[in-house]
């Protein structure tokens, strides 16, 4: 099934019980969790060619612990859970790469937390532009700041004093 998505429109939303397995064909994604206040935290980002999945929480019998949202206009290739984990059960050497990418994700994000509490404000950035050279330019200011743990102000400074627009 192709699913289209408007700006800011959520694909799941964080506490869902029914989950899909999202390919993404155009567009930009984010992973984010907030608090009961409404409080934000971006944990990902993801576009063309890659995927986002709620399939550990499918496993895990457990409501999906985040939300994925479009950060623009977004089209996307997507099966209902159960459909994609029986389509994987029949072939195992996909199953074994697929498990492996969900892992990857998932230290993606956990790395993206530490590198919150560890590193200061340049070196925040200077992380993401190393590792995301290919979505550095196409993140809205706003959505990137927030990923960084900083305000928008903040940002332009920095990028400023580094010479970038």
């Amino acid at each position: 099934m192709i699913g289209e998505y408007r700006k800011g429109e959520p694909l799941v939303r964080q506490g869902d019980e029914e989950m899909e397995q999202f390919f993404i064909l155009d567009g930009m994604l984010k992973r984010v969790v907030s608090n009961p206040e409404g409080r934000e935290m971006i944990l990902r980002f993801a576009a063309e060619t890659e995927m986002d999945t709620s399939y550990a929480a499918w496993r895990m019998r457990t409501p999906v612990p985040y939300s994925i949202v479009a950060v623009t206009k977004v089209r996307t290739a997507e099966l209902p859970m159960p459909q994609w984990v029986e389509f994987l059960e029949h072939h195992p050497g996909l199953k074994q790469r697929f498990e492996h990418e969900v892992m990857k994700l998932m230290s993606e994000v956990m790395a993206h937390t530490i590198t919150l509490h560890l590193l200061d404000a340049p070196g925040r950035l200077s992380r993401f532009q190393r590792k995301h050279p290919e979505l550095a330019g196409r993140i809205p200011k706003k959505e990137l700041a927030a990923y960084l743990n900083l305000t928008p102000e903040t940002l332009s400074r920095l990028k400023q004093k580094i010479g970038e627009p």
